[in-house]
């Protein structure tokens, strides 16, 4: 049962509102075994689905915790796929939708037909590199899955500072709420964006780079210690939490406009 027949059998009087109260309890969580527990209530109060990390699990329980997930909230985010575990997220495809980007660990996966509803939020994407595009393909995934609309310019680093600027113009022109800068190498592209804007930028290391800190640890410490204001930093190719920090600050914008 979904959290929306409890509550249109609420509405029809077939169950009381103490029996409701405890089925949205129980609606909330579920077990898979003795290891996972699945948070429903995720959706409610974040405005997306379970973010199922697969990297450590087998694919039994990978596929299980998918299909468990779809029939209750109707789509799944899946991170950190290894490549032995792609025959599952290919044998769903029969099942579900499955939206992907190029050379990304990320997949969404949908009911068939199921499209989410736009939040009006509006999240500025750029990659200092070529090489940096995947996990900025991630954070574009998930964040169109939160409804709002991203707008990403790529291969914009501080190797041609024009290309850096074009790129923040660009943004800038679609009113972008928040923007996500990717950058692996010596990680400077996300304070060039912020000394250049009024918005807030997300930091994104990655793990390109030569030799020592190449594995996006120099990266991340730059945008850690930049002294352009107005950068919040995530941890390296942690695409999902940049992509959350984005989608929490471009919805609560959006609110602001419907309300104004």
């Amino acid at each position: 049962m979904n959290l929306r027949s409890i509550l249109m059998k609420l509405m029809s009087g077939e169950i009381d509102i103490e029996t409701a109260e405890r089925e949205i309890r129980l609606w909330g969580i579920e077990e898979i075994g003795d290891t996972v527990k699945l948070d429903f209530g995720r959706e409610m109060r974040k405005g997306l689905p379970e973010v199922v990390f697969a990297e450590k699990k087998d694919k039994e329980t990978l596929r299980s915790v998918i299909k468990r997930t779809i029939g209750r909230s109707r789509r799944v985010i899946v991170s950190r796929v290894r490549d032995d575990q792609m025959d599952v997220i290919n044998e769903l495809k029969d099942e579900y939708d499955v939206i992907s980007a190029p050379h990304s660990r990320v997949f969404v996966i949908r009911e068939r037909g199921y499209k989410p509803p736009s939040t009006g939020g509006r999240v500025g994407i750029i990659t200092a590199g070529t090489s940096d595009v995947p996990v900025a393909e991630e954070v574009r995934l998930i964040v169109e899955e939160a409804g709002c609309k991203a707008i990403s310019v790529y291969d914009a680093g501080i190797a041609s500072l024009k290309r850096s600027i074009d790129a923040v113009r660009k943004v800038l022109s679609e009113d972008v709420d928040v923007i996500v800068v990717a950058a692996g190498m010596e990680g400077m592209l996300p304070s060039i964006v912020a000394s250049l804007v009024d918005v807030l930028v997300i930091g994104l290391p990655t793990s390109v780079g030569y030799g020592l800190g190449g594995e996006g640890i120099s990266a991340l410490y730059s945008m850690l210690q930049s002294c352009s204001p107005g950068i919040v930093v995530v941890n390296v190719n942690n695409s999902v939490g940049a992509a959350y920090a984005a989608i929490a600050v471009a919805n609560r914008a959006a609110i602001g406009r419907k309300e104004s």
